[in-house]
């Protein structure tokens, strides 16, 4: 592995979690398949990508795991199996950004013409990759990291090598305004096969801002589902959609609540509303936002295009005798999707009028599903 940056070891303060409460994620994750369910419904998008060289661009606004994002890079690469990919990410965990390097191995063996760029900048400015204001510019740290080898066991390794640079630049401090977590400084991690290296050469992002847009955006519960319309939008979905290039399409998914899994909720917290603003609501802010943009565009899509639903794992023998851990992580499939904060979760969780309420939904439906909803903005 050629690493054309040195790295600095000294010691650092330890950074804040992204997730308060990152073992009700993980649990998520491993007993639900909202992330193939995501990964499908960004796939169904890849006929209509219409990328021009030097690659198909791809921006991912949530990375997470990269769980949805592997989905997706498979697919690509069937469709797509002789075209480079220039694959960017935004991701502020340390943890995550770790777990989504070590999936990397793999694509980069199945599509050696591949560029993985992993940064921890902010909605408006990781796009570019690059930041916004002049004060973070001297800040900016830069990897690039030229794979060895050619099978996903040589990049396994060398992918897991890279602890030293994540835990340094993925440091976060706390917003003082909301709490959530910063970039101390804005970080990019530029990543390739180095046999590649000569004919990836005008994939490779250049330093200075990206000007070119994105043939295909990934915003998957990119936000939290409380904020308004208005602040989704200026934040996160109008930025996104600034960014992509002729013929892109953003992919915009949210959870809508319309499932047994807030009927959960409902039973314990009875005027509990965590997703005031539906998809229409969203697309109306959009619209006005961009109402410059002549060339964006966000059409309603019918439900039947929209909406898709991912369910909890549980075998059927366990729905006559529901057990424990079933309903432990029915439970906490529910509150996670609902973002339900820790505190008011423990309080709930004094009683058994939590486990008597999952038990009741997942015999009335013969399980627990969700419903998330998705909508589309193309570029002429």
């Amino acid at each position: 592995m050629a690493v054309l940056d040195s790295v600095d070891n000294s010691p650092k303060e330890q950074p804040v979690r992204f997730f308060d409460s990152r073992e009700k994620y993980l649990l998520f994750v491993t007993t639900t398949n909202e992330k193939w369910s995501i990964a499908q419904r960004i796939n169904d998008e890849l006929a209509s990508l219409q990328p021009n060289p030097p690659a198909l661009r791809v921006f991912d606004a949530g990375m997470g795991d990269a769980a949805v994002l592997t989905h997706v890079l498979r697919a690509m690469h069937d469709a797509h199996p002789h075209i480079p990919f220039l694959v960017a990410a935004k991701e502020i965990s340390m943890e995550d950004v770790r777990l989504g390097l070590e999936k990397m191995a793999d694509r980069f063996a199945e599509h050696p013409q591949m560029v993985v760029v992993i940064t921890n900048m902010r909605y408006a400015e990781a796009p570019q990759l690059y930041p916004q204001r002049e004060s973070d510019i001297p800040n900016l740290k830069r990897w690039d990291i030229a794979l060895e080898g050619s099978t996903a066991k040589h990049f396994d390794s060398q992918l897991r090598g890279l602890s030293e640079i994540v835990r340094e630049g993925w440091q976060t401090k706390p917003s003082e305004k909301t709490g959530n977590p910063l970039y101390v400084n804005p970080a990019m991690i530029v990543l390739y096969r180095q046999d590649q290296q000569f004919a990836l050469d005008a994939v490779i992002p250049a330093a200075g801002p990206m000007t070119s847009g994105y043939d295909l955006i990934i915003c998957a519960q990119p936000y939290r589902s409380r904020q308004p319309a208005s602040v989704k939008v200026k934040t996160v979905v109008a930025p996104l959609a600034r960014s992509l290039s002729a013929g892109g399409r953003l992919v915009v998914v949210q959870s809508t609540g319309y499932d047994p899994g807030m009927e959960i909720i409902r039973k314990i917290w009875s005027d509990e509303r965590p997703f005031p603003t539906p998809r229409h609501d969203v697309i109306e802010g959009l619209k006005h936002e961009l109402s410059d943009e002549q060339f964006l565009h966000c059409g309603v899509i019918s439900d039947e295009g929209s909406l898709f639903k991912y369910q909890l794992h549980v075998l059927p023998e366990e729905m006559s005798h529901i057990g424990t851990s079933s309903l432990l992580a029915a439970w906490n499939a529910a509150v996670y999707v609902a973002q339900i904060s820790d505190d008011r979760i423990d309080e709930a969780m004094q009683s058994s009028a939590y486990l008597e309420a999952t038990r009741e939904i997942l015999e009335k439906h013969g399980g627990l599903w969700f419903l998330n909803e998705s909508f589309v903005v193309t570029r002429d």
